[in-house]
């Protein structure tokens, strides 16, 4: 064989064999679909045969392939790879968090302690979406003007206790319809033996009366597994006695994608995988259960009857010294935290610690030898310094209606936007026609 390539030098039998880092004969181009086809190496066998003993016949076509490169392919290899080149580097993708409270009455110290405040310094870490949970707050009877009013209110706390518009996204859970579908959609695949083991059920459909209460209390907490899982949510903050839902948010997910996900999906045009994210609960180490002020075994809530139980978060100065003052508490000199047989001095101590920013140890020291009469009025003052920033700024956004109203549409128009791809591709999946538009 005749012949010099410019990169491979002189030509040998070998040159002329395909491989990764050797270029095809131009005579076979159209004869190859597959350099490693059993049939291309047939007829590359027979055509190198052929060539050895009509050697002089083939002399002009002893040149390689690799003459035919353009300058740019030839410009390319001189550069090197093109891992070589300087590349930015992609910023890290920020975990999802979503939480939400419910508008029945006013929020109290339990739901800023809590989680409103861990939500503030989490705005910064995570991609955020604060949702007020209206459609939480129907599963009992309710008064329409107070959820209408409580509704604005608990969105304007949420500004007020540090929120940042342009750092999470504050909405109202019925702005965005995704909920209630979804949460059909997943209540139609989610075992009803699921649902009545709930502890929160069988505690207040035990108070209310098994026979007369709304299915909705039965159903909710799959409306909250659908507020969850619409927006490929990482991390849920919650209290306590709100994992057993999450339990249940991640055993739905994984039930769906199973019966859905995957090649099922696939098959019908989607993307395959997995539908839901499968999320995780994340517990704040300190302030996650504030308890109620008349009995320290339960927790601080809004829907006990006894408004005494609770700090609301707007109480005036005077209000807030009573509720303190009439705290319950018991007959021992000194305050102690880890001692279970004094659940109130634990509790007090705890919201001290939370709104002085103290560690527990300082506070415990420092009041070890007080007695209540001394213990409660600080703690009073403590309260009210902590609050009274926050309140001024609630009063500053209710006044301006309109900035309110803009912050609940902008927050709900990137909710939507996430929550309707999650639940296009629901739609999808379970075999859903499309709608078009004309």
């Amino acid at each position: 064989m005749s012949g010099v390539c410019k990169l491979h030098g002189p030509l040998t039998r070998q040159a002329w064999l395909p491989g990764r880092d050797r270029p095809m004969y131009p005579a076979f181009a159209s004869h190859v679909q597959s350099y490693h086809s059993k049939r291309t190496l047939a007829f590359l066998g027979r055509f190198l045969a052929h060539r050895a003993r009509h050697s002089t016949h083939h002399a002009a076509w002893g040149r390689c392939a690799c003459r035919a490169v353009s300058s740019t392919t030839e410009a390319t290899r001189t550069a090197g790879p093109p891992s070589a080149q300087p590349q930015e580097p992609k910023p890290a993708q920020k975990q999802r968090v979503l939480s939400g409270v419910q508008p029945t009455g006013t929020l109290h110290l339990g739901n800023y302690l809590g989680a409103i405040r861990n939500w503030v310094k989490m705005q910064e870490l995570y991609d955020t979406f604060f949702c007020v949970v209206d459609l939480h707050a129907i599963t009992l009877p309710h008064e329409p003007r107070d959820l209408l009013e409580a509704t604005r209110k608990s969105a304007a706390l949420y500004i007020a206790s540090g929120i940042n518009p342009d750092n999470a996204s504050i909405f109202v859970q019925s702005h965005v319809t995704a909920h209630a579908e979804l949460a059909w959609l997943l209540q139609c695949y989610t075992p009803i033996g699921w649902l009545r083991r709930m502890i929160q059920f069988k505690e207040k459909s035990a108070s209310q009366g098994a026979e007369e209460v709304g299915a909705g209390l039965l159903t909710y907490p799959v409306l909250m597994a659908a507020d969850i899982l619409l927006y490929g949510t990482d991390l849920v903050p919650v209290g306590a006695d709100q994992k057993q839902h999450i339990e249940l948010a991640r055993d739905i997910a994984e039930r769906f994608n199973a019966k859905f996900g995957g090649k099922k999906w696939k098959k019908l045009g989607g993307r395959g995988g997995r539908l839901f994210k499968i999320p995780e609960a994340f517990m704040p180490p300190t302030g996650a259960r504030v308890m109620s002020l008349t009995d320290g075994t339960k927790k601080m809530s809004k829907s006990a009857e006894s408004d005494a139980s609770r700090i609301n978060l707007l109480d005036p100065p005077d209000v807030l010294y009573g509720k303190i003052k009439r705290a319950k508490t018991d007959a021992f000199v000194g305050l102690e935290y880890d001692n279970p047989d004094r659940p109130e001095a634990a509790n007090l101590l705890a919201i001290y610690s939370l709104v002085t920013g103290k560690s527990t140890e300082d506070c415990v020291s420092e009041t070890a030898q007080m007695s209540w009469g001394d213990f409660k009025p600080m703690l009073a003052d403590a309260v009210i310094a902590h609050l009274e920033p926050l309140q001024q700024r609630y009063s500053s956004i209710m006044e301006d209606e309109g900035y309110l109203d803009s912050i609940l549409a902008q927050g709900a128009d990137k909710a939507e936007e996430a929550a309707g791809r999650t639940l296009d591709n629901v739609r999808q999946a379970m075999g859903f026609v499309p709608r078009r538009t004309r």
